[in-house]
């Protein structure tokens, strides 16, 4: 988003995009398909808590200037088999899909109808 859209003029992009049909909000350097709202506010605000109870949040560590960095950001990486990856030589393992993941892919899969 622009840094001088003021934050009138952010809430009103916002809300015309919610209200548009898909579209790609990278229309120059790429594409990343918008398709709006997915989920209603019951299902949302339920899919919410359920993953600030159930996801395994770990702080996000990285190495810089040679000393290990533990971050605030709480950060959780899911996936259908347990990769792992390297990055600033911190080895991330991902988690097994949890069921309200799960639920949460098919129905955006379904809805976009896109695998991801």
């Amino acid at each position: 988003m622009n840094a001088k859209f003021n934050r009138l003029e952010q809430l009103a992009y916002f809300s015309k995009m919610l209200e548009a049909s898909v579209h790609n909000i990278l229309p120059y350097d790429g594409e990343s398909l918008y398709y709006g709202k997915i989920f209603s506010d019951e299902d949302s605000s339920k899919y919410y808590q359920q993953l600030l109870d159930s996801i395994k949040w770990e702080n996000d560590q990285a190495i810089m200037f040679g000393k290990k960095i533990i971050t605030k950001r709480k950060v959780a990486w899911y996936g259908e088999k347990p990769f792992q990856y390297t990055y600033s030589k911190v080895t991330k393992k991902a988690q097994l899909w949890t069921k309200t993941l799960l639920e949460i892919l098919h129905k955006t899969e379904a809805y976009c109808q896109e695998s991801y």
